[in-house]
């Protein structure tokens, strides 16, 4: 479907007071299932939530289903211009706006919405990425480094041997720092007692100071008796032997880290080609690991828009012939149950008005054998004056092709292929293609004892009774009235998945056509044709199929034995059916052909056989 309403947002996308984006609402087509397709929905957008309602006023009620956009991806649809897909994990939206431009709305309000939730912006990304890549580093390095020492032990004794120097030569700076301490304040006091040396012999003569003071040495010389003190003397520590331990430990610390670096050095290839392994091994299991998402969104949204009919469907032929006929046999199934239901509990309905036939005693035909249909070259109608409308110039014409059709043999037309006989009932088809699309005219003939043309006439143009034996319809309902004997009627039918769903309007109109003598049966029509009306247009929800059909039918009478009444044995009604289908949409030739062939011949069984149950002990309408 389409938007059918603008959006609730203004020009503006942001709230300019609180600098959040703007709620944006309105009607987009949403798939629902591969059995009702696309539906109109109402979606709306806020704080940072897509939501969808069955329709605006039912929001009071509660949202239908709703997306956090958070972690959502946008996907404008390749092909389709007006499509969007939202997804989030396994979830996916198909959504389908009125035209390009609003679906380049909703793109940006959702992307906007989506920045603005924090995820996906620039300050977020650093923010959180920051973080994550130091606690990533942290545990890398954790986890390397335990795993390498586990089984490096060559390694670990060394760092351990680097601890105890570490230790030790700690220890032996405390004693260097000591020991130049103590030289610094012997030089201190060395310096003072000389200064008061210098001071005393400025007070007194160097002659008066007493002998006492000086050592005399054997050459003469005098020799200070205070002298400083010596290293070894300030704390008892030996510099010299301090010095070649601190040289050792120095040593062995450079001997041990050297050693490390080898180690490390041995170490480097054994852990790179462990980390090409590894990286190995991730690109694999990332690779399984999208391919496994890939097959589970295959399977999952399998029944999504992707894979139903069309030019770009990821659905090949054979696979199509496949869906189509498993979705044909369940059919099949769930009508055999109803039927065998109805058999067990049969209802007592009144007859309607129009079963309320006339008994005819005799017929026109009842002194003649059996008879066949002459030349119909040359055809008049009964047309009554109450079944003039605006169409009739058209129902006319295509009564008159359908009858001068019907009339034609098909056994020695060479285009004319007989596909399906089963007992009185013979199928023909002739293959005619246009761009691509099969457009096959069908033709069947079938003989029906105990009905008359007219009842099977009634009972196929009669829309109280369709759905008492047309199964494929999903609903109908009549468009129009034109006259007693014509009407406008829409109908939808069941989706047979993958094909897309169908949809018809048609004219529809019921014909007796007169004899041209006495010898000629009684022939009745209801042709079927589409015609254009403005109370159902064609909607993107199913593919418009245009039909031109006509079930003509003659009755044939036996006159009974002796003067006993016209009865049901006594007749026969022959079949003309003739159907011109154009499907539309882009469903495979060999798909279109295989599902014809199998389910006309089943219609027809099954409406001659309800018309057969429905006649059976009822007067007689000629």
């Amino acid at each position: 479907m389409s938007e059918k309403s603008s959006s609730s947002s203004s020009d503006e996308d942001v709230d300019p007071e609180s600098g959040q984006p703007l709620e944006l609402g309105g009607v987009l087509s949403k798939w629902t299932n591969y059995i009702h397709g696309w539906q109109d929905r109402w979606v709306v957008l806020k704080n940072n939530t897509l939501s969808y309602y069955k329709s605006e006023d039912e929001r009071e009620y509660g949202c239908r289903g709703s997306l956090c956009l958070s972690k959502a991806v946008i996907t404008p649809h390749e092909f389709d211009e007006c499509r969007f897909d939202v997804s989030v994990n396994d979830s996916v939206w198909y959504l389908r706006a009125e035209d390009p431009e609003h679906r380049l709305q909703w793109i940006e309000s959702i992307e906007l919405h989506k920045a603005e939730s924090g995820y996906g912006s620039e300050t977020s990304l650093r923010r959180h990425g920051s973080m994550l890549s130091l606690t990533s580093a942290a545990s890398a390095l954790s986890s390397t480094s335990t795993s390498s020492f586990k089984k490096g032990h060559r390694l670990r004794e060394k760092f351990a041997e680097m601890e105890t120097f570490r230790d030790i030569l700690c220890r032996q700076v405390d004693t260097l720092q000591k020991y130049f301490d103590s030289c610094a304040d012997a030089v201190s006091k060395d310096e003072f007692q000389r200064d008061r040396v210098e001071d005393d012999d400025d007070d007194f003569p160097t002659s008066a100071r007493p002998d006492s003071e000086y050592n005399h040495n054997n050459n003469g010389s005098k020799e200070k008796l205070f002298s400083p003190a010596s290293p070894k003397g300030i704390n008892g520590i030996d510099f010299k032997g301090e010095a070649i331990t601190f040289k050792a430990t120095t040593a062995g610390i450079l001997s041990t880290l050297s050693h490390c670096i080898e180690l490390m050095t041995k170490r480097e290839d054994s852990w790179q080609k462990r980390l090409d392994k590894e990286l190995e091994k991730r690109r694999k299991v990332e690779d399984a690991y999208k391919s496994a998402v890939n097959e589970l969104k295959k399977k999952s949204h399998y029944g999504g828009p992707d894979y139903e009919e069309g030019p770009n469907s990821l659905i090949n032929e054979e696979e199509f012939f496949d869906a189509v006929e498993a979705a044909l046999d369940r059919q099949d199934k769930i009508e055999e149950q109803c039927q065998s239901e109805k058999v067990r509990k049969p209802r007592l309905t009144l007859a309607s008005p129009s079963d309320a036939y006339s008994t005819i005693g005799t017929h026109r035909f009842a002194n003649k054998p059996y008879s066949h249909s002459s030349s119909l070259s040359s055809i008049e109608l009964i047309s009554a004056s109450d079944d003039i409308h605006r169409f009739s110039p058209q129902v006319e014409e295509t009564v008159q092709n359908h009858m001068a059709y019907s009339i034609q043999e098909v056994g020695g037309d060479a285009n004319w292929q007989l596909v399906v006989e089963e007992g009185e009932m013979k199928v023909y088809r002739r293959e005619v293609e246009e761009n691509g699309i099969v457009l096959d005219p069908l033709k069947a003939t079938h003989a029906v004892k105990g009905v008359t043309g007219h009842e099977v006439c009634h009972y196929f143009w009669d829309t109280a009774v369709r759905l008492d034996w047309e199964t494929t319809i999903e609903n109908f309902h009549v468009v129009e009235k034109l006259s007693d004997n014509a009407i406008i009627v829409y109908q939808t039918h069941k989706r047979v998945w993958p094909a897309s769903q169908r949809d018809v309007l048609y004219l529809s109109a019921i014909r007796m056509i007169p004899p041209r003598n006495e010898n000629d049966p009684d022939t009745w029509l209801v042709c079927n044709f589409s015609v254009d009306h403005d109370d159902a247009p064609p909607t993107n929800r199913c593919v418009r199929a245009k039909i031109n059909v006509a079930m003509i039918c003659q009755t044939l009478v036996s006159p009974p034995e002796g003067d006993k009444e016209i009865s049901r044995d006594n007749i026969m009604c022959k079949i003309n059916y003739i159907a011109n289908v154009n499907p539309g949409g882009w469903a495979p030739a060999s798909v279109l052909r295989a599902v014809a062939k199998r389910e006309y011949p089943k219609f027809l069984k099954r409406f001659t056989s309800y018309v057969q149950e429905k006649t059976a002990g009822k007067p007689i309408l000629f």
